[in-house]
């Protein structure tokens, strides 16, 4: 984490483990086993998990919630952050029918409600607006937010995919109290970089999160040109980092922006957990920095 952790609104470690697609695989991977995967996480440093109310199509929070009964001090052990605002058609949201986003104030109380039902704990750490609503003012949105820190349901609240006018009239609202912006960013998806979005956490003192990482998987795919020239690089710098692994090297990219994003690692592979926590202690050289940026663009800086 970077120097100034101590002046942040909120402390983010610098990997967090993010639960997307951990029901991604061709067999549901047992309570029993999901906790000991997040037993590993602890072991390795990580001990903050990402999730939200829509990912496995609403089944990744009960997932949680059962590893957690599996193993009982993982409750006392693991924070917890979560999102909701996001419907789309299924069996949960029976009243969609289609994907929509839903940040009032009584959605978002009542979906907090079930995150702590259905995960079995008794507060939220962090809880994200997971997507920016057209069809809510702000002033609903930070009703049902202040409700829920006053309720204790919450200990701090935040936003994700927030544009900086966006996070601004929600933050004012929220008196400052925004604890971040996840948002997703890698060497394939340097937004942040340019549209103000790290520039504004700076200045709020505010860690963002990124999301992602890995480009979906398409930093490492031959059908990817850009993914590849940043492979190559990658491959080419691993040996003056003590042979770091690839994944690593690229946490190690994304930590060293000034705006110290925390990284979301989402894997279902115990080696992959092991190789990326090992990058918050790699401290990327300048022009090895700007050397991934310039094989993810195809070109030198302007």
């Amino acid at each position: 984490m970077s120097d100034n952790s101590n002046q942040l609104r909120y402390e983010i470690p610098d990997i967090v483990y993010g639960t997307w697609r951990i029901l991604d695989e061709s067999e549901k991977p047992s309570d029993a086993a999901l906790a000991e995967r997040f037993r590993v996480c602890l072991e390795h440093g990580i001990g903050t998990i990402d999730t939200a109310e829509i990912y496995g199509l609403y089944q990744v929070e009960a997932a949680i919630g059962g590893a957690l009964k599996a193993d009982p001090e993982l409750k006392e052990q693991l924070r917890i952050i979560t999102k909701a605002g996001i419907d789309v058609p299924s069996a949960e949201k029976s009243g969609a029918l289609l994907p929509h986003y839903n940040a009032t104030s009584e959605n978002l109380v009542a979906c907090v409600e079930k995150s702590l039902s259905l995960m079995n704990i008794d507060v939220i750490d962090l809880f994200l607006v997971h997507r920016p609503d057209w069809l809510t003012s702000p002033e609903d949105t930070t009703a049902g937010l202040d409700r829920l820190l006053e309720q204790g349901k919450v200990k701090a609240v935040g936003v994700s995919n927030y544009t900086i006018h966006q996070f601004e009239t929600l933050d004012q609202l929220m008196d400052g109290r925004l604890a971040t912006n996840q948002v997703e960013f890698s060497p394939l998806e340097m937004a942040p970089l340019y549209d103000g979005v790290f520039d504004q956490c700076l200045r709020g003192r505010v860690r963002p999160m990124a999301w992602s990482p890995l480009a979906g998987g398409r930093l490492f795919s031959e059908k990817n040109e850009a993914g590849m020239r940043v492979c190559v690089k990658l491959m080419e710098l691993s040996p003056k980092y003590g042979d770091a692994p690839l994944d690593a090297l690229v946490y190690a990219w994304i930590l060293s922006v000034p705006a110290n994003p925390s990284v979301i690692l989402g894997t279902n592979k115990i080696s992959r957990i092991r190789d990326g926590s090992k990058a918050s202690v790699i401290k990327l050289d300048r022009q090895d920095w700007y050397a991934v940026w310039e094989a993810a663009q195809g070109k030198s800086v302007p």
